[in-house]
């Protein structure tokens, strides 16, 4: 792994000044907006490229920590509340089992285990500079970065080293993108660049396909043994 060096590029996202205490009172269920340092930030609304990305990857990291049984996978907009008392919303985030005291019906308060923020020609400097600081200080075990703009594709996964400074995690030798928080979860960066996305089900039985096949087996043998289909076993 190595260091990651973040360019200092300005960003024009439309900000507004207000209490955290107001913020809540502004914002709706369908507002994606933040809440950092007494100003709320507001975010543009995305492009259909944008939005199929985050549907591909949380269908595949919810269809990967399913199997698992591993906790839960939310999409934006939804609150994770910082320790420095930031309010943000990544367009996805993963916690653990065991981080679940984190969670209420409002917000996660405190960091996810895992936060992927997919960038759009409006956010791509706030998600480079600002978020990777923020994730960074807030110890954010890892953070993915996605970049699915034509001609700007790239997939990039930074993890929380032991001294609290991300370093970028390199693709393995077959040039897949593997996750350390999710030990077996990989995705394929050529995917990001395919016109129509891949199918989630295809790519999460590229990924785990012996956990996939094997609740595959376990939903037909419950199904053949219900007394709907007339199993001996209830007759």
């Amino acid at each position: 792994m190595g260091r990651q060096v973040i360019e200092t590029v300005a960003t024009e996202l439309p900000r507004l000044k207000m209490s955290y205490e107001e913020f809540l009172d502004w914002s709706g269920d369908t507002t994606h907006a933040e809440w950092v340092d007494g100003e709320v930030i507001v975010f543009m609304p995305p492009v259909e490229l944008h939005q199929r990305v985050i549907f591909f990857l949380a269908s595949l990291l919810e269809r990967f920590v399913g199997l698992h049984d591993l906790g839960v996978v939310i999409v934006a907009p939804f609150e994770m509340r910082l320790p420095d008392g930031s309010a943000r919303e990544p367009d996805i985030l993963f916690v653990r089992r065991e981080h679940f005291d984190r969670r209420t019906d409002l917000r996660l308060e405190g960091p996810a285990d895992l936060v992927m923020e997919v960038t759009s020609d409006s956010t791509a400097a706030y998600d480079r500079r600002d978020k990777f600081a923020a994730y960074q200080r807030a110890g954010v075990p890892e953070y993915w970065l996605v970049d699915p703009r034509p001609g700007k594709q790239r997939l990039e996964v930074f993890s929380l080293s032991p001294d609290g400074l991300y370093e970028s995690l390199a693709p393995d030798s077959r040039g897949l993108q593997p996750s350390l928080v999710l030990p077996g979860f990989w995705v394929d960066p050529r995917w990001l660049r395919e016109l129509p996305l891949p199918d989630p089900d295809d790519a999460i039985m590229e990924i785990a396909p012996d956990a996939y096949f094997a609740k595959i087996r376990a939903m037909y043998e419950a199904r053949r043994r219900s007394p709907e289909n007339g199993s001996p076993s209830h007759r």
